[in-house]
């Protein structure tokens, strides 16, 4: 008798067929599938507002003075960019604005200001203004230290480095009397100053940023 051959060909068939078994269909890549248009000028506009309001926060305690050098620009007005210099009398001109008063005003006030002008021209204007030059950040260190006088300096400096520009206390200095007198709305404030206490870590917020025009005094 001829053996029963039909197992084993049965058995050579799924053999044969097992790769296709359990295998799901490919997928539709899904970079062939149809995107919808997005429009990201809302998007632009948002992040330049944020850019502009950054800037200004940036440095919003520094107020402009005489020589200073600022940017000024419009979002999506190429025409409305520029570097100014303020002038001694503490104006500056640009365009379409006319003359604005920077003496005295922190970016952020410049921006608004700005910012109103140029509403009556332009729809819903974002002005930016950042400090490109420090030239009015001028510090007065007076009495007994080593080196007094005038300091220009081009970034922020709080006590301990105006003092440290002045080449430090003389020996006879009083350390807990200095004082710093600063102009605010046309009158002058004496803000004390504790040398022996912030050299030893204590009363930390006594050692303030200094301002255009104020004046360190050392008895």
């Amino acid at each position: 008798m001829k053996p029963n051959r039909l197992p084993q060909l049965f058995l050579a068939t799924l053999v044969a067929a097992a790769p296709a078994f359990g295998q799901p269909e490919d997928p539709q890549p899904h970079w062939n599938l149809p995107l919808s248009p997005v429009d990201t000028r809302d998007a632009e506009k948002e992040a330049a507002e944020r850019a502009a309001k950054a800037a200004a926060e940036a440095k919003r305690d520094y107020r402009a003075g005489p020589e200073d050098v600022l940017e000024i620009s419009v979002w999506k007005e190429e025409a409305l960019k520029k570097e100014v210099v303020v002038r001694p009398d503490g104006g500056l001109s640009f365009p379409l604005v006319g003359e604005v008063q920077a003496w005295g005003k922190t970016p952020e006030e410049l921006r608004q200001e700005i910012t109103e002008k140029l509403k009556k021209m332009i729809n819903d204007p974002v002005v930016s203004v950042s400090v490109l030059k420090v030239a009015a950040n001028r510090i007065y260190v007076i009495g007994r230290v080593n080196r007094p006088g005038e300091f220009t300096a081009g970034r922020y400096i709080d006590v301990l480095q105006a003092l440290t520009m002045a080449g430090g206390l003389t020996p006879f200095a009083s350390e807990n009397d200095i004082k710093i007198v600063r102009k605010e709305q046309g009158k002058d404030v004496v803000l004390p100053f504790h040398y022996a206490e912030v050299r030893e870590g204590l009363n930390l917020e006594q050692n303030i940023t200094l301002r255009n025009g104020d004046v360190v005094i050392v008895p």
